[in-house]
């Protein structure tokens, strides 16, 4: 039976059309826009106007494409929100709208939902991680979720603040940001880090999100986005150090310019995600992350499986 989902982030909005046969997930169709739903939400607490019409916009196209390719599919599709509607004092105003305007009712996400269905979409693409305990990460536009647990079983998953857009807009004022700038937004990366457990034993460090596959697609050099590719592909921490490097002194409408094919729209928020990316490693002690195209959209989906 095909299925879709969508998960709308703080800065992106993601489509997946997969069929679920026998237990398993087979992706078909992935989609990406990037409407930053939660521009200013940090510091306003509430959706604007303009970046809900954005996904509206993006919502409505979606549900256009899944009628003229998957006719009755759209109808029970999963829409899932998460860090930018929680924390919007103004988010049933945005849910309301959306389901006047596409039918759709979206699931809101709490921080610990997030986690637990990223685990489960991060796994649920790669192949041989289903034995093993695995920390899974996931760095959104507005919070950063950590999951940790042993084949498909989660013992331990938390929600964290910080996120790509979130801090873009509390610390870096500047293009590019001035290193006290990088600097502070670094020492509040570690502090929160410094509030969690690193889990005991040996584990796979994984990640999953536009943060780390789009640097990842970087360095394959990758003329598309290619889930075959990306999945599993080790993404050291040297490499990760480098593009800090670049980054935070490169305006970031010449990031987007020089990589155009993975980076548009990611231009002003790709440094935080990255200083994130780096911090968690140096947390977990490991120098390098698997690249993973799994995440809420596959989670949930997987979770029908399970009904």
């Amino acid at each position: 039976m095909k299925s879709a989902s969508i998960d709308i982030g703080t800065n992106t909005a993601l489509l997946l059309v997969a069929e679920l046969k026998d237990g398993k997930l087979k992706p078909i169709v992935e989609k990406q826009r990037i409407p930053r739903l939660g521009r200013g939400v940090d510091k306003s607490r509430n959706l604007s106007p303009e970046s809900m019409k954005r996904v509206l916009d993006n919502l409505l196209e979606y549900k256009e494409f899944l009628d003229e390719n998957y006719p009755g599919v759209a109808s029970r599709a999963i829409v899932t929100a998460t860090s930018a509607v929680r924390d919007a004092s103004n988010r049933s105003e945005f849910l309301d709208l959306v389901k006047q305007k596409t039918g759709w009712e979206i699931r809101l996400l709490s921080g610990k939902d997030e986690a637990e269905t990223t685990y489960m979409g991060a796994l649920s693409v790669l192949e041989g991680y289903s034995d093993q305990a695995n920390l899974i990460l996931d760095i959104g536009g507005g919070s950063s979720e950590l999951a940790f647990g042993k084949g498909y079983e989660l013992e331990n998953a938390v929600s964290i603040d910080m996120g790509s857009v979130r801090f873009t807009e509390r610390f870096f004022n500047a293009n590019p940001p001035t290193s006290l700038q990088v600097s502070k937004a670094v020492e509040e990366v570690r502090h929160l880090l410094k509030l969690q457990q690193v889990p005991d034993g040996n584990f796979e460090l994984i990640g999953v999100a536009g943060t780390i596959t789009s640097i990842a697609a970087i360095e394959l050099q990758l003329t598309e986005y290619d889930v075959d590719t990306l999945n599993g592909f080790h993404l050291k921490k040297a490499l990760v150090n480098r593009f800090i490097d670049e980054f935070s002194k490169t305006k970031w409408e010449n990031i987007e310019k020089k990589y155009s094919r993975f980076l548009k729209g990611r231009g002003e928020v790709v440094l935080a995600g990255i200083l994130i990316l780096r911090e968690v490693m140096d947390w977990s002690n490991k120098s390098s992350i698997v690249t993973s195209t799994g995440g809420i959209r596959h989670g949930v989906l997987l979770n029908l499986l399970t009904k």
